[in-house]
């Protein structure tokens, strides 16, 4: 018995440090590795060092999407007053710009400071109005991707959906039209080819990598 205690806890350790393993050469990894510059792309702003458009890793669970500006449309529903359907130039035209530098921490290890540009998601849901029942907003991408937020989130912070990235409109690899930027989250909030935002009172929603067995808050230490 004290054996097969002593040979659970071997392995269980084991484990632990392949994983610590896995996440510091990962770091090390992308930290050495030179990104492709994008032509025209800001390296700094405001005093800060930015990191290139290349330092952003392009992880998709169906590959690329390939989303065209004349096709595509914005859906804002779920328990919303009024829901809105959204062309690219109405969301990009039609709401207030705002630019913030956030950096994206990975949970592979790597992180890239960017300029992000975009609107603020709590404008588009102003828009249409919050239903008193809604508690959480959930986002969903071109290719099945889905994630969440306390609806709070948005209204307590300053949450963009971004359309430039180092004053480049953003690169289809990236994430176009729109990726999420998910302050003090990790990457995995930080969804990409949004194209529909759904208020919901399901506050145990889970998404594509939650559902896998990853933090549903995502909070950054």
């Amino acid at each position: 018995m004290e054996k097969t205690k002593s040979r659970t806890q071997t392995i269980v350790i084991a484990v632990v440090l392949v994983v610590l393993a896995v996440v510091i050469l990962g770091s090390i990894y992308f930290q050495n590795q030179t990104p492709r510059l994008y032509p025209g792309e800001v390296r700094e702003y405001q005093g800060e060092n930015l990191s290139s458009i290349g330092n952003l890793d392009e992880n998709a669970i169906r590959g690329n999407q390939n989303v065209y500006n004349s096709t595509y449309r914005l859906n804002v529903n779920g328990l919303v007053n009024e829901p809105a359907e959204y062309t690219y130039d109405q969301v990009v035209n039609g709401f207030q710009s705002y630019k913030k530098v956030v950096t994206l921490y990975c949970v592979e290890g790597w992180n890239a400071k960017i300029l992000w540009q975009g609107v603020l998601v709590r404008d588009l849901l102003n828009q249409s109005g919050v239903n008193e029942s809604a508690k959480v907003v959930i986002f969903h991408a071109t290719d099945g991707y889905t994630t969440s937020m306390p609806l709070s989130y948005f209204y307590d912070h300053d949450i963009m959906m971004a359309y430039k990235v180092n004053g480049l409109v953003l690169p289809p690899e990236k994430g176009f039209p729109f990726e999420l930027v998910a302050e003090s989250k990790y990457g995995y909030k930080w969804i990409k080819w949004i194209n529909q935002i759904e208020l919901s009172d399901d506050v145990n929603y889970l998404g594509y990598w939650e559902s896998r067995g990853y933090s549903n808050d995502a909070d950054i230490p």
